[in-house]
């Protein structure tokens, strides 16, 4: 049962990773719902996230080359700069309050105010956003870049969700969706590895074959999920908003803390 959950497991973070509705969050309540203990730290949760963002590498290969291949030019140089100014907020913050989050907000209560508070601001940002006019990665001024870094922060919060907060963050200063969604995408390749190189030095050490082949299971599932939801998504907000992912996290938060109070 313990190897038919990490395939569950695996299968809704690729499907909610790049999603603005917390893929954590998701990972935490169905882990509750299934009984599900990988191995401990939550390191199983973090590890197959990596997964998924295997997908963006896998799908943006030829973007990737093509700034390795052009890092004399300046819009590469621009893009590498934004990609590690955002970045940057998140290994510092992340580092002195990783294991204190970890502790203290790992719980279902956390997660469904984050999602209802989370749904309620999407709302809020797609109705009061500027007009776009940073249309690329590589148009984006540091300025940019740094402040969609402190949003993400934000996802440190089980439940508040990484894409969500980097996509909105980005929507609010001047970032059309398309960008936004992409350079969501983009900056979870570094964040995401950071993330589990970490939590496998923190938690790692002394896991046992059974706990290995659990998170490589929910890693290689998360990673061919997650393959399609990235193409889905970059067609989806082209032509249609973050509106039905907020009402879904409305609702779905509200039936949690339903479930929490009977």
């Amino acid at each position: 049962m313990e190897f038919l959950s990490a395939i569950f497991m695996g299968v809704v973070e690729g499907l909610t990773e790049f999603l603005p509705v917390s893929s954590t969050g998701h990972l935490i309540l169905f882990g509750d719902l299934l009984h599900f203990e990988g191995p401990p730290g939550h390191v199983f949760e973090v590890v197959i996230q990596f997964g998924a963002i295997l997908a963006v590498v896998a799908l943006y290969w030829r973007k990737f080359l093509n700034i390795l291949l052009h890092l004399r030019e300046a819009d590469a140089q621009h893009f590498v700069r934004n990609l590690l100014l955002a970045f940057l907020p998140a290994v510092v913050i992340g580092a002195l309050v990783h294991d204190a989050i970890k502790a203290a907000l790992f719980n279902a209560t956390v997660v469904a105010i984050a999602l209802i508070v989370g749904g309620i601001a999407i709302l809020v940002i797609e109705r009061v956003k500027p007009i776009a006019r940073i249309h690329s990665t590589e148009a984006m001024g540091w300025k940019t870049a740094l402040a969609i870094g402190f949003m993400q922060c934000m996802a440190m919060i089980p439940g508040v969700s990484r894409s969500g907060a980097t996509i909105m963050g980005a929507l609010m200063v001047g970032v059309d969706r398309k960008t936004a969604a992409e350079f969501s995408f983009f900056l979870a390749v570094p964040t995401m590895f950071a993330a589990s190189v970490y939590d496998l030095y923190k938690g790692g050490v002394g896991m046992d074959g059974a706990g290995l082949e659990l998170i490589a299971i929910g890693f290689v599932v998360s990673f061919l999920v997650a393959l399609f939801v990235v193409r889905w998504l970059v067609r989806f907000v082209q032509t249609h908003g973050f509106g039905l992912f907020a009402w879904y996290r409305i609702v779905l938060g509200t039936v949690i803390l339903t479930l929490l109070a009977v």
